[in-house]
């Protein structure tokens, strides 16, 4: 057996800041997604945890702490005492990294049903931990990542939208997701961050580009039309653009 994956890279060249991800059915006839890094290429399982592995005979470390949990309640009637320390919260951390990298290729590939799969996976994760950690400092080395996930939940579900030509349903999901980043950060006190927040700028400039792209109703062609003519102060013009558009109200309503 040979240990070298040149022939794996040869054609299939690394392209520096751009996300470069395949996927395949593997030999076990189960679906993997490849991604291609600077010394070579990331694999990982296209559902379940990335990597494949059943830590501690679950699905995931996240599974297991919530069988944890599930046991403690049941034991002691509440969740009082139940924590998470700092390797718990590690784990938890590196494992929901692997989802990252995988949420990441399937927006490349543009399955956006599986990007937001994932980034709700991991969202639950943060929620665990902010929930249990055992002081606030662990909670937020995980919690600071969701607005990341929250941009990328948002991106995938107004992309899908925009590719089926929905540019009114597209506007109303960026909206939806600027305003949820702005609650997060209220909600967790971080108001400080939010005036510098890099996910919510890039998806304030992204909706100007969705807006640009939707086709106008008459009505707001109409109204570009009055406008236009009041720059000009051809005043004729726009009796005749407003009367059209009374018609078209009226017709509406």
């Amino acid at each position: 057996m040979s240990f070298d994956i040149s022939d794996l890279l040869e054609g299939w060249d690394y392209q520096p800041g751009q996300v470069v991800a395949r996927r395949f059915v593997g030999k076990e006839g189960q679906e993997k997604v490849q991604l291609r890094v600077d010394l070579g290429i990331l694999q990982m399982n296209a559902t379940g945890r990335p990597d494949g592995r059943r830590p501690m005979g679950h699905e995931s470390w996240h599974e297991f702490q919530l069988d944890r949990l599930k046991k403690h309640v049941e034991q002691e009637g509440d969740d009082d005492d139940f924590f998470l320390d700092s390797e718990a919260c590690g784990k938890l951390q590196q494992e929901s990294i692997q989802y990252h990298h995988r949420y990441i290729c399937f927006f490349q590939l543009e399955d956006f049903t599986a990007v937001e799969r994932d980034c709700e996976r991991n969202l639950r994760v943060f929620e665990f931990v902010a929930e249990y950690a055992e002081t606030d400092e662990l909670a937020w080395s995980l919690l600071q990542f969701a607005p990341q996930l929250l941009m990328m939940r948002t991106r995938a579900r107004g992309t899908a939208a925009v590719k089926r030509k929905r540019f009114t349903e597209a506007v109303r999901v960026v909206e939806e997701g600027i305003e949820e980043l702005e609650a997060f950060y209220r909600d967790n006190e971080r108001e400080d961050l939010l005036e510098n927040s890099g996910e919510i700028t890039s998806l304030r400039f992204w909706l100007e580009e969705v807006r640009q792209r939707k086709p106008l109703t008459q009505l707001e062609k109409l109204q570009r039309a009055l406008d236009e003519a009041i720059s000009v102060e051809d005043y004729e013009q726009a009796a005749k653009v407003r009367d059209q558009m009374r018609k078209l109200q009226a017709s509406d309503s």
